[in-house]
């Protein structure tokens, strides 16, 4: 099994053919299945700044993400790889199976989504998250974060995703006289 399958594999909800996989980290070989998913849920559902769907991170709910994910869908439907029905294409155990079908093309995506990677990443390791050193793993196959990198993760880290403001005039409360 190719290194991005397996960080796939061990990045998607835990389930019961997971823990039959090879290479599984002792910590996830020792933990109960149901203690598992009620982590993974805990850590990556609840916590935006863990989310694994990386284009939230630098698009919010805009139009612009819409954009991208329709990007990434063509990008992985040239490249072969089949989408299952109501995923995400900017989901990182996704982008890792795309990286795994076509390691050129999905280096250089990882690495153009390296800010919302660097986010979670940090998160994970503020939240003491086991999940941490697979985002580790991750990141140091990737070329050396930049200086644009680095500042471009930290202001995202402190200003969170972008909200979006177009079309919503006529929601807006209106301004005393």
């Amino acid at each position: 099994m190719k290194p991005w399958q397996l960080l796939s594999i061990l990045l998607q909800y835990p389930d019961a053919e997971l823990l039959e996989a090879d290479g599984l980290p002792a910590w996830m070989r020792n933990t109960p299945l149901r203690e598992l998913q009620a982590a993974y849920v805990q850590t990556f559902d609840f916590d935006r700044r863990a989310s694994l769907y990386l284009t939230y991170h630098t698009h919010g709910e805009r139009r612009q993400r819409g954009l991208e994910l329709v990007r990434l869908k063509r990008r992985y439907a040239e490249a072969g790889l089949p989408m299952a029905e109501g995923e995400l294409p900017d989901y990182l155990p996704v982008l890792l199976e795309f990286t795994a079908l076509a390691p050129e093309q999905g280096e250089a995506l990882l690495n153009d989504l390296r800010v919302p990677l660097e986010l979670v990443r940090t998160r994970l390791h503020e939240k003491e998250s086991p999940y941490a050193d697979l985002l580790d793993a991750l990141v140091a196959s990737l070329p050396k974060r930049t200086k644009a990198q680095a500042e471009a993760a930290r202001r995202l880290a402190q200003d969170g995703p972008p909200a979006e403001l177009v079309g919503l005039e006529p929601f807006a409360a209106e301004a005393p006289a």
